[in-house]
């Protein structure tokens, strides 16, 4: 019964160093259970950017389409290399999303039935994390499955 309890796993990512320890857990769980997993980063929408525009002519910021498809377009690269590294998981799902980060983990882990969330944790605190909010927190909080989040404190 404990074999099967981490077949389907889904690790959050980024490209900073805060999910490297992450990464590294995720591996050691795969190998040991022979997991499928997915892995996962999530793209903020692009914020419009106020270059030329005055408000005061009623010109409204813009949104430059490019900008992100450069984003998920590094973003598929970085997951599609870093699955290079899992060769012991029995399958391997990349997901690119681009919205809410905690909603995108939530919901891609429901969609793909995940019996197991991993991700990495900044270590924010104090008005840090009052102000940035905690994604490990508010996913620990919503999701149908557990979660494992890995400290890896960056700066």
């Amino acid at each position: 019964m404990a074999k099967q309890r981490f077949q389907r796993i889904l690790l959050a990512v980024d490209d900073t160093p805060c999910s490297l320890k992450a990464i590294e857990y995720a591996k050691e769980i795969v190998e040991e259970f022979r997991s499928s997993i997915a892995l996962i980063t999530v793209i903020p929408p692009t914020s419009p950017a106020s270059y030329g525009a005055d408000p005061l002519l009623g010109q409204q910021p813009i949104i430059v389409p490019e900008v992100s498809e450069v984003q998920q377009k590094s973003a598929e690269e970085y997951l599609n290399n870093l699955a290079l590294d899992f060769t012991s998981a029995s399958e391997v799902f990349v997901f690119t999303r681009i919205g809410s980060v905690r909603e995108e983990i939530l919901l891609a882990a429901h969609e793909w039935e995940a019996k197991l969330i991993i991700l990495g944790s900044n270590g924010r605190t104090g008005f840090d994390h009052f102000i940035s909010g905690s994604v490990s927190e508010s996913v620990i909080r919503k999701a149908e499955c557990p979660v494992l989040v890995v400290p890896g404190k960056c700066d």
